[in-house]
């Protein structure tokens, strides 16, 4: 499986509570590296932010994960993180959780676009067009 991987692309991480985990590897997301560790972590009451914080980072500098799903609740315990990686690759998704929706205030993606997007407007609005 990690050879077909491979050969096909880069890998989907993803860091929830367990449904979340669960349905994605039912969805077949999960792979083992060569150095044996998975490419998901589940979260529970249990899990210190700092294991979280440890697993993040240690996703973002795979060569293997182009893109991390995070539930939007486990990502505000790592916002500080979240907003410090500005790569485009992996792309951080913060998707909800069973028992918490998603709030898209909240959202580090959403808004980076629309300081983008006010950005872009404010410096046509100075800009001369004939």
């Amino acid at each position: 499986m990690a050879l077909h991987s491979a050969i096909k692309g880069k890998l989907l991480a993803v860091i929830g509570d367990e449904d979340t985990c669960v349905g994605f590897l039912l969805g077949g997301i999960g792979e083992i590296n060569k150095n044996r560790q998975p490419n998901f972590m589940v979260v529970d009451k249990n899990t210190s932010v700092g294991e979280i914080e440890d697993t993040f980072k240690r996703f973002i500098k795979r060569d293997d994960v182009d893109i991390i799903l995070i539930n939007q609740n486990v990502a505000e315990l790592i916002r500080h993180c979240i907003d410090a990686h500005t790569s485009p690759i992996p792309a951080i998704l913060e998707i909800p959780s069973k028992d918490h929706p998603y709030d898209a205030s909240k959202d580090s993606i959403l808004r980076r676009a629309k300081v983008i997007n006010l950005e872009e407007t404010s410096s046509s609005l100075f800009t001369d067009t004939p």
